[in-house]
């Protein structure tokens, strides 16, 4: 399994019992969707490992407890300690015509109702406090924050986004 194949699902933070259990913060709104899992693959060494899941909880709502088939001791937990976990793309679920998951968008065109063609996203940049549209624009870079109140109309066939940016926004860039 490749990660390019899987969506990010959290990240293993702290071990939970001398048994091997361990704590998974989990990116997502419904962690309540990923307590009856049966396997993980674990980001270990640069590979993605399948890890069976013995039993899990929920623990203080967003973290995931988990104990891992073979995972035994604080030591076996120690070996996985800040590793990412991943699930398989077809796990995902399904999403309203107006919803996205980032990895669907890149390579959609965005058009902006003023300006007009903008470029084409090339990723997500969620690492800022609003997570931006990274577009290729002939070579520049147009940052355009995901706001509900900039996104309009998502064309999934035509594989378009419509926005309508605040006057100068784009022009900042260009």
């Amino acid at each position: 399994m490749k990660k390019e194949d899987c969506f990010y699902l959290g990240k293993i933070v702290s071990k939970f019992s001398f048994k091997g259990e361990v704590l998974i913060k989990l990116d997502t709104d419904e962690p309540q969707s990923y307590v009856k899992m049966e396997s993980v693959f674990v980001d270990y060494n640069d590979n993605l490992v399948p890890f069976f899941i013995d039993k899990s909880a929920l623990h203080k709502s967003d973290l995931l407890r988990v104990k891992f088939e073979d995972v035994d001791s604080e030591e076996d937990a120690d070996d996985l300690m800040k590793a990412d976990i991943y699930l398989p793309l077809s796990l995902l679920p399904k999403l309203k015509d107006d919803q996205f998951y980032y990895h669907e968008i890149i390579g959609f065109k965005v058009m902006d109702t003023t300006f007009g063609e903008v470029g084409i996203i090339k990723s997500i940049n969620d690492s800022t406090a609003q997570a931006l549209f990274e577009i290729d624009r002939n070579g520049t870079e147009v940052l355009i924050p995901m706001n509900d109140e900039f996104i309009g109309e998502i064309n999934k066939t035509s594989k378009t986004i419509e926005v309508t940016t605040p006057e100068g926004l784009i022009d900042l860039y260009l």
